[in-house]
């Protein structure tokens, strides 16, 4: 039910914005790269709509108010709006998904800094893996098991992001290295965003990040080999191109503050020839026990939204809601301190 000129506007946004995802849904059917398109286009925007402003708390409050449109029934009047909510219509997508992604961008906006492994897939999900696990939704899969490999694949794809980008978000402010695994390799965190530089050590944390997606890329695999086979070889691609992703930063030494890594056109040409060989693969050999693995502690509220109409909403939906008016509060307390000071600046007030 999208709207054609809504679904240009997206498969637009992609392109520019998420060429890896954009060249993995190459191999995607028509039945699912459409929808796919739009729910990542509506994510990209999220995205951009709090990371490339400095009002961040204003972007994510007005993103709730954007999703709670959407869910009504009545969008923005915005191609990437429309053609979301067309896919909330579509295919009963559960609340809790593209909630958890808000929380997530929420916890961006509050700058907020992550001790240890658990903490950072736990942004992780919210920004990654709730995406994969809409994405099962939207092949019709909420197979509890199936879910949880969705979710591992999200998260292997969003530490390789981190690993790549550190000296980029460190250049902006941001941090998402575990600052516990910093301290044990004695860098001081704060020194490190106050003047970011390359390290032995450092390049040492980055090693262990990938050494953390790869293990979940690996568990990820017997998920994709239980989707529907028509889906399989787009999901195999996005998996193969952004671990490739992590190749390079290896070749590069895991050095985050050197020349940002970056995979070729060819490059992405063999990952979606691989990605066909795996698919095919897949239909004739037997199942792999990983598909059994427990999912991420982290994770477990995603798989719960998708598999189940009741979501457990005692700590995930109160939290959500504490943080966005914390969020509002902040905003209210900056609008006032800006109003003081204008007042301030003009004579005879």
């Amino acid at each position: 039910m999208i709207h054609p000129s809504d679904l240009d506007h997206c498969v637009a946004a992609i392109r520019h914005g998420s060429r890896s995802f954009h060249a993995a849904s190459k191999l995607l059917p028509k039945r699912l790269r459409d929808p796919a398109l739009a729910l990542y286009a509506f994510c990209r925007l999220a995205d951009d709509a709090v990371d490339l402003q400095q009002e961040k708390a204003g972007a994510v409050l007005s993103l709730h108010e954007r999703l709670e449109r959407a869910y009504a029934g009545c969008p923005r009047n915005a191609p990437a709006d429309r053609a979301f909510a067309a896919v909330i219509a579509d295919f009963d997508m559960p609340r809790a998904l593209p909630e958890a992604l808000l929380e997530g961008l929420a916890w961006d906006a509050e700058g907020r800094i992550y001790v240890d492994l658990p903490g950072l897939r736990a942004y992780s999900a919210r920004v990654a893996a709730a995406v994969g696990a809409m994405m099962c939704v939207l092949m019709r899969e909420r197979r509890a098991d199936v879910l949880a490999r969705a979710c591992d694949l999200g998260v292997a794809m969003q530490l390789t992001n981190i690993a790549r980008d550190v000296g980029e978000d460190a250049a902006e402010g941001r941090l998402y290295l575990p600052t516990g695994w910093m301290e044990a390799e004695g860098i001081d965190h704060e020194a490190f965003l106050a003047r970011p530089e390359t390290s032995p050590a450092l390049r040492a944390l980055v090693a262990r990040l990938l050494r953390e997606a790869d293990g979940l890329y690996h568990r990820a695999e017997a998920g994709i080999a239980a989707l529907p086979v028509d889906c399989r070889p787009g999901i195999y691609a996005a998996r193969l191109i952004y671990a490739g992703i992590g190749g390079a930063v290896r070749r590069g030494g895991c050095d985050p503050m050197a020349a940002r890594a970056r995979t070729s056109g060819a490059q992405k040409l063999g990952w979606l020839g691989l990605a066909g060989l795996r698919a095919g693969a897949s239909a004739v050999m037997p199942r792999s026990a990983l598909i059994y693995a427990k999912p991420l502690p982290e994770n477990v509220f995603l798989v719960e939204a998708a598999t189940a109409e009741r979501v457990r909403t005692q700590d995930w939906s109160d939290r959500l809601h504490a943080t966005l008016a914390d969020l509002k509060r902040r905003d209210a307390e900056r609008l006032a301190a800006l109003r003081r000071r204008a007042s301030q600046a003009i004579p005879g007030e």
